[in-house]
């Protein structure tokens, strides 16, 4: 029977659609070509995942019904595998996006995912091999994880979280998933990445929809996953143990291997899932001694434990993080350089809150749902207003949130609790400010309005509120938050 081949116009839409399927989904370009693949697509496609579906299966059922796939050349059966995939993808994203709610909250042994056997049945009608079909549904399995941590954890309009989005998507699945589906996807153990940010900014937040995304194989004679993802992410903070504790909690220990050591004790390197990744934070505190003992592992794979003599694997990822400038600390000889470019595959920047709001002035707002939504569920909206106010009321115009998304975090609850957010304020700062204030003193600098202006700034630094501005002032509320907003913005 002579082979048949795919109409010019076939090739050219499975081809953008492969665009599609392999592409990050946090970028404006994937928009771009389910937009053009699917103009007549009915739905908002920014929120309609279904929409580009309604398009391909369409087009793509003649080759099912009809039996033409074995009959296709060996290119474009090729071509033509990204638009069945797409197809069995959002067959069972319900199933998945279900199974992933369900395994969130639950430790232990993972729980049974019997509707795998219907995807690899369908998987391999469309001439996918059991093993590929089964490895397909494996990463299908692994892209909801992604897009579900990446998106509920990392949320925000601004173009620096948009590009941390990106930038997560990519250290999972390489800037090309077709390289990473027929080659990296059980060899991303020796991509180590770095996490770098100010104190507060989410980079455990980050870490963990790495960690939680890892591939995990599907076993299907016993019809479920290999790994629990709710275990598969481990993390320590190396700031928190004093040097004689910190080889132990890593590598762990034999009994007796020390005083002290009554029991046998597994290291987070021995807890860590192959399918897993561990998250090392505040790396830049971790003395030199423990850097070179760190990178043996990094290099080798393998560790012994305190008081042990046997060597064990270490088969997960690597992700570190640290609020401190590795740039002067290698500078200073404080940081190996060695040790650096081991943990640098992929070196991540996570935003501060005042980037973020300075790029969108909604970020604030959107962050204050979402706290508020964790805190109180659906009864939260209705408490929406009336904290963002109390914030604009306490907090000087373009107030820098020195402690990032952590301290909003307890903004949100401390509005709850008393009405009012007065942050501790900088005593350094304080004292800059005051210097300044005095010297314009000495110089006869200064205007009536100025003098006024720097003298509330400097009682609010102290006081902590317009309203006590005011009654030290003798001016009106509003006179004193003016002034204080006008020495800000001065």
């Amino acid at each position: 029977m002579p082979l048949e081949q795919l109409k010019p116009a076939e090739r050219e839409f499975v081809r953008a659609l492969a665009d599609v399927v392999f592409g990050n989904p946090f970028t404006p370009q994937r928009m771009a070509v389910i937009q053009r693949l699917a103009p007549e697509a009915p739905g908002d496609l920014t929120s309609d995942r279904e929409a580009l579906v309604r398009v391909v299966a369409p087009k793509i059922a003649p080759f099912l019904r009809d039996n033409v796939l074995p009959r296709l050349s060996a290119e474009d059966r090729q071509l033509l595998e990204p638009a069945l995939l797409y197809i069995a993808y959002h067959r069972y994203v319900p199933q998945l996006d279900a199974h992933i709610e369900r395994q969130a909250h639950k430790s232990g042994e993972p729980l049974a995912a019997a509707f795998g056997e219907d995807a690899l049945r369908d998987l391999v009608q469309m001439g996918f091999a059991e093993e590929r079909a089964a490895r397909f549904f494996a990463l299908f399995f692994q892209l909801r994880r992604a897009f579900y941590f990446i998106e509920r954890t990392l949320a925000g309009e601004s173009e620096a979280m948009q590009r941390l989005r990106q930038a997560l998507w990519d250290n999972m699945f390489t800037h090309d998933m077709r390289a990473y589906e027929a080659a990296l996807w059980n060899r991303m153990e020796d991509f180590s990445t770095l996490l770098l940010g100010e104190t507060g900014t989410g980079k455990g937040s980050a870490a963990a929809a790495i960690g939680r995304s890892e591939f995990i194989p599907y076993l299907a004679h016993e019809r479920r996953f290999a790994a629990n993802f709710a275990e598969s992410f481990i993390a320590i903070n190396l700031s928190q143990f004093p040097e004689t504790l910190i080889e132990s909690e890593l590598f762990g220990h034999r009994k007796g291997a020390f005083t002290g050591a009554f029991d046998r004790h597994q290291g987070v390197f021995e807890r860590c899932s192959a399918h897993g990744a561990l998250f090392l934070d505040e790396i830049g505190e971790v003395p030199l001694p423990m850097q070179i003992k760190l990178l043996q592992v990094l290099q080798e794979r393998s560790f012994t434990p305190l008081g042990d003599r046997e060597k064990k694997r270490f088969s997960g990822r690597v992700i570190a993080a640290t609020n401190r400038a590795l740039a002067e600390l290698r500078q200073s000889g404080r940081f190996r350089e060695d040790f650096y470019y081991r943990l640098c595959s992929d070196v991540i920047h996570v935003p501060t809150l005042r980037e973020r709001i300075r790029e969108s002035p909604r970020e604030l707002e959107q962050l204050v749902r979402l706290m508020l939504a964790r805190t109180a569920g659906e009864a939260g909206a209705a408490l929406h207003g009336y904290v963002l106010e109390v914030l604009k009321r306490d907090l000087p115009l373009n107030y820098a949130w020195p402690g990032n998304v952590r301290e909003l975090e307890q903004a949100v609850r401390r509005v709850l609790l008393t009405g009012r957010y007065l942050p501790e304020l900088a005593a350094p700062a304080a004292h800059d400010g005051e210097e300044r204030l005095i010297a314009q003193l000495r110089a006869g600098s200064l205007t009536a309005d100025e003098l006024l202006a720097g003298y509330s700034a400097m009682l609010y630094q102290r006081l902590g509120s317009y309203a006590a501005v005011a009654e030290r002032t003798a001016l009106d509320p509003r006179t004193s938050r003016k002034y204080v907003l006008s020495a800000k913005s001065g």
